[in-house]
C-alpha cells in the first residue's frame, strides 16, 4: 500500500451526485460536494494509516488498521462502522450505517489514483492525480 501514500489531487469525477443521492445525502450537502475539489492525503504511522480529505467545505481524518473496524463520521456526517482491507493492490472501504451499505476502493492506474463508490448499482469514478 506503500504506492498510494502522499498527496492526490482530484481532477475529474463522474456521477458523484448521483452516488450520494443513494446514500439520502441532502440536496444542499450534494450540491456543495459536487462542486468541492478535495485533496486526499495518505499516510503511515508504524502498522496505522491515516486517510485524510482536505476541502473548503470540511476535512475528515481517519486512521485505521488493515482488517479492523472502526467507528467512522463521514464528510456528510454518517455515522458508520468501517473497515479498510488492502489486497491484489486495492485499497477496500467498506461501510455499513442503518442497515444500508457502500464500497470504496482506491487503486493506481497509470499513475493515478482511481477512487470508485458503488452503493447499490449506483457507482461513482473520481481520478486524483500525485500533487
Amino acid at each position: 500500500m506503500d504506492h498510494m501514500l502522499g498527496t492526490w489531487k482530484l481532477k475529474n469525477s463522474e456521477g458523484f451526485d448521483e452516488y450520494m443521492q443513494a446514500m439520502g445525502v441532502g440536496f444542499a450537502t450534494r450540491k456543495a460536494g459536487g462542486v468541492l475539489k478535495p485533496d486526499v492525503i495518505i499516510s503511515k504511522t508504524g502498522d496505522k494509516y491515516c486517510l485524510k480529505t482536505e476541502s473548503s467545505f470540511r476535512t475528515t481524518d481517519i486512521e485505521f488498521a488493515l482488517g479492523e473496524e472502526f467507528d467512522e463520521t463521514t464528510a456528510d456526517n454518517r455515522e458508520t462502522k468501517t473497515t479498510m482491507t488492502f489486497e491484489n493492490g486495492v485499497l477496500k472501504q467498506h461501510q455499513k450505517w442503518d442497515g444500508k451499505e457502500t464500497t470504496i476502493t482506491r487503486e493506481i492506474k497509470d499513475g493515478k489514483l482511481v477512487v470508485t463508490c458503488t452503493m447499490g448499482k449506483v457507482q461513482c469514478v473520481r481520478t486524483y492525480e500525485k500533487a
